[in-house]
């Protein structure tokens, strides 16, 4: 047993990594992976010729199935659906296996896939599996899978930004969307924002949050400058269950870029991860349903 404990635990980070992906929650992944544990415990150990083949195969499976069943619960959510967010620092990033795959922006785009097209997308664009091994996971022939990997890959390039905005402009524009928010400049933030902005929260109704998609550059930096203001972090902390308007707003990795963390304490309040298109924010994800924050390190 203990042996089969040192085996499984080597490939934990990239059974995570592969769960985190397909799922876009950590605490689906973390239970997926705990469900792999426990097959893994129980096999033959003779009828395994490569155990991270066979842990790879199992773990998908099973975030697979996980995932349509999540899918399934999510029709009676409150407002949009995000991704649970997950700090970058490097204890947690090692545990995650986390790389640029995993941004939050790329997990809501993979989140318009098929379950089946985002466990080959995430095999063989994260991981780098090949296909005849990538058919064996999903039980697929050959040429299927090469076939669901190219509708997948064609989805998700029209579906993610067009223009990479490298690591220093992230930073840079996030600090000045910060800077302008805290301070309510509408006019500073407006510039800031693209013409055809978005904003897409995830309070999951239980703190206030929009349950709509807000759009266009005015409404959005009204709406951003409002709950930046005293008034609007006591209300905000208060729907939280922290009645109090201390909190403290900075930039921390998430998911592999620079994001907005709003905290009380050790407990994350909020995370606001932009989009960057051409220098201009394109996208604002606020996630404050505080049962995604629980990854977050405050």
């Amino acid at each position: 047993m203990i042996r089969l404990y040192v085996v499984f635990e080597d490939y934990r980070p990239l059974l995570t990594g592969v769960a985190y992906r397909v799922l876009g929650s950590m605490a689906d992944a973390e239970d997926v992976v705990q469900e792999a544990w426990l097959r893994w415990s129980d096999v033959d150990q003779r009828e395994v010729a490569d155990p991270r083949a066979y842990l790879t195969r199992v773990t998908t499976r099973l975030a697979v199935d996980r995932l349509r069943w999540a899918r399934s619960r999510r029709e009676a959510y409150v407002g949009p659906w995000l991704p649970e967010p997950v700090s970058t620092v490097p204890d947690v990033a090692d545990q995650a296996v986390l790389s640029d795959s995993v941004e939050l922006a790329m997990l809501v785009v993979l989140e318009t896939l098929s379950p089946l097209e985002r466990a080959v997308f995430v095999l063989r664009e994260a991981f780098g599996l090949p296909f005849a091994e990538i058919a064996e996971v999903i039980g697929r022939a050959e040429p299927a899978t090469r076939q669901l990997a190219r509708r997948a890959r064609d989805h998700v390039q029209e579906r993610r930004p067009r223009f990479e905005t490298d690591a220093g402009e992230r930073r840079r524009i996030t600090e000045r969307f910060l800077a302008a928010a805290g301070g309510g400049d509408l006019a500073d933030l407006i510039a800031l924002l693209s013409a055809d902005v978005s904003l897409v929260a995830d309070g999951g109704g239980k703190v206030r949050a929009p349950l709509r998609v807000l759009h266009r550059p005015e409404k959005v930096a009204r709406f951003l400058a409002s709950i930046a203001t005293a008034e609007g972090v006591r209300k905000f902390t208060a729907s939280a269950g922290v009645p109090t308007e201390v909190a403290e707003v900075r930039i921390a990795d998430v998911n592999g870029g620079p994001a907005v963390v709003v905290a009380h304490g050790e407990r994350v309040l909020a995370a606001l991860s932009l989009v960057i298109v051409a220098g201009r924010i394109q996208t604002v994800y606020l996630i404050a349903n505080p049962e995604k924050l629980g990854q977050l390190v405050a």
